[in-house]
């Protein structure tokens, strides 16, 4: 069997639906399924051959981005082009990605069974008014390509059951959650560990990691806000973006430049060390575009318990509800934040079995053999 995904955009560029990507990909080829991607080049990736000795990449040149789209007028023939070359018998559609429309207008991605991805929803209650006006011709597009797919795979029941655009073509939806490889974030070596525990200041009776783009719906003041009302606990941030500099100034304002390090985007090999010297991973999110949170199965991997938000209609609280792996606080509400982490910080041998519960219930449901077996099942199924 070989399949092509089409997604954004693949590794090194970071994010979770890359990561998962990457890691899915690798997973499928366990399963003796063959797999190529068609992405976005970004940055001085600009495309144009065919990468990897097991799944191929290619990359097709984009030039800038809208509203978080990237702009690539020639990914319709690069389309084209992966179809004939890699020749699938599955066209596997990673949404949201304005981009995977062209294959609505061409005749040989037609003539493949489409199983599309959800990643997430487009619109969420905390839109901004031009990605709410774009979504409107958007919509009628997502609507076609969900009509047009064989089946349709959500991250969780809770983001299903939440999402409008897929309520009418629940018959085909499957839920699959979403995995992670141990071979991506290995276990870092004793001195990794030590050296990662530098970013934390001495004394510090709790140490807080959060990963993530700085974005409006991370809740990175959220937890900022929190932190001023625990004085013993601090924090790194892991990560850039468009509001780093709006969170770094909150952070001086209320006078946290001791206890708040803005790290960057770090490298995977360098990540695994700060995940394991971490007492706690937070996700303070507060939109359900946070619509999974892969760093929530980063975290579990390293036995790290979760403070994460209850978002209605996210796939964050179930991955909470599978196993007692952390505590789940009300969205956007800074004085149960710093209630948690006053918890976390009073209850080491509890935070402790909270960890090791999350690496149970990661090795079971997580790992990205059991999910790209349940996608190899699906794929077989609508062969068939």
């Amino acid at each position: 069997m070989k399949v092509l995904h089409l997604g954004k955009y693949y590794p090194p560029y970071r994010g979770g639906m890359e990561s998962f990507l990457a890691d899915l990909m690798a997973g499928l080829e366990g399963q003796g399924i063959a797999n190529a991607a068609l992405v976005h080049g970004d940055g001085q990736q600009a495309g144009g051959q065919w990468e990897g000795a097991g799944p191929k990449i290619l990359r097709a040149p984009s030039h800038g981005r809208l509203l978080y789209a990237p702009l690539s007028p020639r990914f319709p023939g690069y389309l084209d082009r992966a179809i004939r070359e890699f020749a699938p018998d599955i066209l596997h559609i990673h949404m949201p990605n304005p981009s995977a429309f062209w294959a609505l207008g061409s005749r040989v991605a037609r003539r493949l069974p489409w199983v599309v991805h959800w990643h997430a929803d487009v619109l969420t209650p905390e839109s901004s008014m031009p990605i709410r006006l774009a979504y409107r011709p958007y919509s009628v597009f997502e609507s076609a390509m969900l009509r047009r797919a064989a089946a349709v795979i959500a991250s969780s029941p809770d983001y299903l059951n939440a999402s409008a655009p897929l309520a009418p073509y629940l018959d085909k939806c499957v839920v699959i959650p979403l995995g992670l490889a141990d071979s991506r974030l290995p276990q870092p070596r004793p001195e990794q560990a030590a050296g990662a525990a530098a970013h934390w200041p001495a004394g510090c009776t709790l140490k807080i990691l959060m990963i993530g783009r700085f974005t409006y719906y991370k809740g990175h003041r959220v937890l900022i806000d929190a932190l001023s009302r625990v004085p013993a606990a601090a924090a790194v941030l892991v990560g850039g973006g468009e509001t780093e500099a709006d969170v770094a100034a909150q952070a001086s304002r209320l006078g946290l430049a001791d206890r708040v390090l803005f790290a960057g985007n770090v490298a995977e090999a360098e990540l695994a060390g700060v995940l394991a010297a971490a007492d706690v991973l937070c996700l303070p999110a507060i939109d359900r575009a946070e619509a999974f949170g892969v760093v929530l199965l980063e975290a579990m991997r390293f036995e790290k318990p979760l403070i994460a938000s209850n978002i209605r209609g996210s796939g964050v609280p179930w991955v909470l509800d599978q196993c007692d792996c952390g505590l789940a606080v009300q969205s956007g509400d800074a004085e149960g934040l710093a209630a948690a982490i006053r918890w976390m910080a009073d209850h080491p041998e509890q935070r402790m079995e909270m960890g090791r519960c999350g690496t149970a219930a990661y090795r079971k449901i997580f790992k990205i053999e059991a999910v790209a077996d349940k996608v190899a099942a699906l794929y077989r199924r609508v062969l068939a």
